[in-house]
């Protein structure tokens, strides 16, 4: 699941919204009230859904369409007065079409398809665990090698970015934060706890916050993902298994994934991981994921539009608190500046249909929203992934996130990133997901270098300081059938496969 599912993601940067105000103000909101002779009854039989109301920002006007929202049978979750956002349980039918008819109200609509607690389904697992006989091997070779981390060996991508170089300068610093917005982190792991953040960790699951101690936690081995990207970030130099990018900043998780099988990433619990990340002074949000249940979401429907306005009010609050957010391009190898994408997975919370949508219209969430970093993967030989989505003028930058393809000279020889597992474990997993992390930790280091810069100076001096290999000048064809697997439009300095271009930590902190 977490390598190809969870970053089947996203890739672009949204025309819709430039600024807070306008992000606020873009959707038209109808001028009457409910009527209460409209307000369908709830039906016995009718699913319950979950729903984004998002307002206008003044005081009395949220009140109002809170009283209309339980007058339209709605239930409140959690009201985030700072961005206008209100989260809401309904089982009336007409539920958003009544309350998109609300004075102040600039657009509604529900954040799943399938009734709250959907029946699990079965997962996509892929990761490679490292068995104890992998692992004493690749101890052997980091220990000849010189390197501090028993499997340093086998992580081919921190030299890829300068990363273990860049260690031995400036590991990072303490007062930076990486937030990963997953499907939970195991602080308790020897690699992550040194570097662990407690007080800035919670459980969004559901739209409001949970900060019992160890809600961040996955609910079991299966939700491994999030703690393969905290490692990726901040695995101490401890001499006890791998290192991170930036070993001495601190990592936080926050629990977005529904607890069952599905491990979906509703809307409601990624605008309160935003929210809850900007107010407890995280400086950069890990985002290796997209949000559920549409893979891109269109402006023309309603619920979609919904969601979109939602969770970029959340992103882009965090980024007026000083926030960076970064997220992953996807999996699908699509190209995120075509005129038309199939897209044949969404919903995925219910049935999924084809459809075809234009990238310019339809946005994947987080990615795509304004002054998000959006992330591409490459492999050992600096290749872009197989299956990393791409685009000119919709990549920002690319990191290492793996590539069975692309072989390294390792004691494994395995292609994909090596890094923490849930109950003191280590694997391999591949995906933008990996290489999102990545440049979380290089924005990180250069957060540690330059404590003043906020998150468009960071996004620039990520953008500055990357190494741009452009556009391949063979053909790009991975699996060798002759035929072309991806077209990469651009120059060396900006291009569709790279962005700005791959990012240097030794750069970073010097």
């Amino acid at each position: 699941m977490a390598h190809l599912r969870r970053r089947r993601r996203l890739a672009l940067a949204v025309p819709v919204v430039l600024s807070l105000t306008a992000s606020l103000g873009f959707l038209p909101s109808a001028a009457s009230a409910v009527p209460a002779a409209e307000t369908t009854a709830q039906t016995a039989d009718a699913p319950n859904l979950a729903y984004v109301v998002n307002t206008r920002l003044d005081h009395w006007t949220i009140n109002s369409v809170k009283k209309a929202i339980n007058a339209a049978g709605g239930t409140i979750v959690v009201t985030y007065e700072k961005i206008g956002v209100i989260v809401v349980h309904s089982a009336n039918p007409d539920f958003g079409p009544l309350i998109r008819k609300v004075h102040g109200v600039q657009s509604a609509g529900a954040t799943r398809t399938a009734p709250l607690s959907p029946a699990s389904t079965t997962d996509e697992g892929a990761v490679q665990y490292l068995s104890k006989d992998q692992a004493a091997e690749t101890a052997k070779a980091s220990a000849a090698a010189g390197d501090s981390e028993p499997l340093e060996a086998d992580q081919w991508d921190l030299p890829a970015i300068g990363a273990d170089k860049a260690a031995k300068i400036n590991p990072g610093s303490k007062s930076v934060t990486v937030a990963v917005i997953d499907v939970g982190v195991d602080d308790t792991h020897p690699d992550i706890a040194p570097n662990f953040s407690a007080s800035q960790s919670a459980n969004c699951v559901g739209g409001k916050a949970d900060t019992t101690y160890g809600s961040w936690r996955p609910v079991d081995s299966a939700h491994y993902h999030g703690t393969h990207v905290a490692g990726e970030i901040a695995a101490a130099r401890n001499g006890i298994g791998v290192a991170g990018v930036a070993p001495g900043v601190k990592v936080s998780g926050i629990t977005v994934a529904e607890p069952d099988s599905t491990q979906l990433f509703y809307p409601e619990s990624v605008v309160c991981a935003f929210v809850f990340a900007a107010d407890h002074g995280v400086e950069i949000t890990n985002n290796s994921y997209y949000v559920d249940p549409w893979l891109y979401n269109c402006m023309d429907d309603p619920d979609q539009r919904a969601i979109v306005d939602a969770v970029n009010r959340a992103q882009l609050y965090a980024q007026h608190k000083g926030t960076l957010n970064v997220a992953a391009a996807g999996n699908s190898n699509d190209d995120l500046d075509s005129d038309a994408l199939v897209d044949a997975s969404s919903p995925d919370d219910s049935t999924a249909t084809t459809r075809t949508v234009d990238p310019h219209e339809c946005f994947d969430v987080p990615t795509q929203l304004p002054g998000v970093v959006t992330v591409s993967s490459v492999g050992v030989t600096k290749a872009k992934s197989y299956f990393s989505s791409y685009g000119k003028g919709v990549i920002d930058v690319s990191a290492p996130g793996g590539d069975a393809r692309q072989i390294p000279d390792t004691p494994s020889k395995n292609g994909r990133i090596l890094s923490t597992l849930p109950n003191n474990t280590y694997g391999y997993l591949q995906g933008t997901s990996m290489a999102t992390p990545h440049v979380a930790a290089v924005a990180a280091l250069l957060k540690s270098t330059h404590p003043h810069a906020g998150p468009a100076q960071l996004q620039a001096l990520l953008k500055a300081e990357a190494d741009n290999p452009g556009c391949p000048t063979d053909l790009y064809d991975t699996n060798g059938d002759g035929v072309a697997d991806a077209t990469c439009v651009g120059g060396k300095r900006v291009n569709g496969f790279y962005g700005f271009g791959i990012v240097n930590a030794l750069r970073a902190v010097k």
